[in-house]
């Protein structure tokens, strides 16, 4: 072959399983979770989310598909003198904020749904934060 040609590679066909980052990673193994995990009226499940800005945390009961309670650091009240952003320490308030409002519902257990992001860091501070303050998982 000449060395002045160069050699173009075949295309092959577009998948979106192809595609593969830290986000869609995270969320098949969320898919997969999910598939195991499940909260009820008796035992709710405890959903967390990070986001660039953000944590969230919701107590769900998935057989009536509600959600019984929700915190977030969107909320002026929840983030207080805290500087915003997805950090440990937004996590740790928001765990015990979420705590705090499931005794005032009267939820003492709750099923743990980390929402396939590794148990470390902030997901164990909110967790920690949570069984703190009173819940059970």
């Amino acid at each position: 072959m000449p060395a002045n040609k160069s050699v173009a590679r075949k295309a092959r066909p577009f998948s979106n399983f192809m595609a593969f980052n830290r986000k869609t990673a995270r969320q098949r193994l969320h898919q997969r979770i999910r598939k195991k995990v499940s909260g009820t009226a008796a035992r709710p499940r405890l959903s967390i989310f990070f986001s660039g800005k953000h944590v969230y945390a919701q107590v769900i009961d998935d057989n009536a598909g509600k959600t019984l309670i929700a915190a977030s650091t969107a909320e002026k009240s929840v983030l207080g003198k805290n500087k915003p952003g997805a950090n440990r320490a937004s996590a740790e308030v928001v765990g015990k904020t979420i705590a705090e409002r499931a005794r005032g519902k009267k939820i003492e257990t709750v099923v743990f749904d980390r929402g396939g992001f590794q148990y470390q860091g902030k997901v164990k501070a909110l967790a920690d934060a949570a069984r703190e303050g009173g819940l059970k998982f």
